[in-house]
């Protein structure tokens, strides 16, 4: 693809991520996008990508790629066999919030990955890596002393809420960066997310889980 193509398709994708984040990812048509990325090309979606979903795919990747390359600039990956449930939780975290920080302002990534979550043809990508690690340590064997004495269908239907919890914080807070009203940074969110995560995930379990069969969907 020329670099020409390139920039379009960044500018599109730039202009999709700002719309669906500010009014919903349904209620916005293919024609308002190329007209807010100051395209005449109505028809520049399906040029550029093909189809609707190809579109939102293209964007969903474009945020993994971005929170993978800030992964990879942490000093170390902690989530080797012996890691705690505080380094789990903090290695699939902090990408997510410094790859938010390091877009220009105003941004709109942590609000579009919020309406995404909410789409039934798109798949979860923040809150599934969060849920999954946690549980993925579980299925193959390893103690985590934080989750000792709760039972199993309550870590579960924790690990559920994790991805609610996280995007909707980031959302709320990339919309106050936006606004000019936020206090402290996108780390000080990061580490009180982790911190959150961490004590909603290993605090005592007081009450019955049986009603909690909604965790094996």
């Amino acid at each position: 693809m020329s670099r020409h193509g390139e920039k379009a398709r960044e500018v599109l994708l730039d202009a999709a991520e700002e719309l669906f984040a500010s009014y919903g990812i349904d209620a916005v048509s293919n024609r308002k996008i190329a007209e807010h990325a100051g395209t005449a090309n109505h028809s520049a979606i399906k040029y550029h990508f093909g189809s609707r979903q190809d579109l939102l795919e293209a964007m969903l990747q474009r945020a993994l790629a971005d929170m993978r390359r800030c992964r990879a600039a942490l000093p170390s990956a902690a989530g080797g066999p012996q890691a705690s449930l505080r380094e789990l939780v903090t290695v699939q975290a902090l990408p997510w919030v410094y790859s938010f920080d390091a877009l220009g302002r105003p941004s709109w990534r942590a609000q579009f990955l919020f309406q995404a979550r909410l789409h039934p043809d798109l798949p979860s990508i923040v809150g599934d890596s969060l849920r999954d690690e946690v549980l993925g340590a579980a299925a193959q064997g390893r103690e985590l002393k934080e989750f000792e004495g709760i039972p199993e269908m309550v870590v579960k239907s924790r690990a559920l809420i994790l991805g609610p919890m996280f995007l909707g914080l980031c959302a709320q807070y990339e919309r106050t960066v936006n606004e000019g009203r936020q206090r402290g940074n996108w780390e000080s969110v990061g580490y009180f997310l982790v911190d959150s995560m961490v004590g909603m995930l290993a605090a005592p379990s007081t009450a019955p889980a049986d009603f909690m069969g909604f965790a094996e969907g």
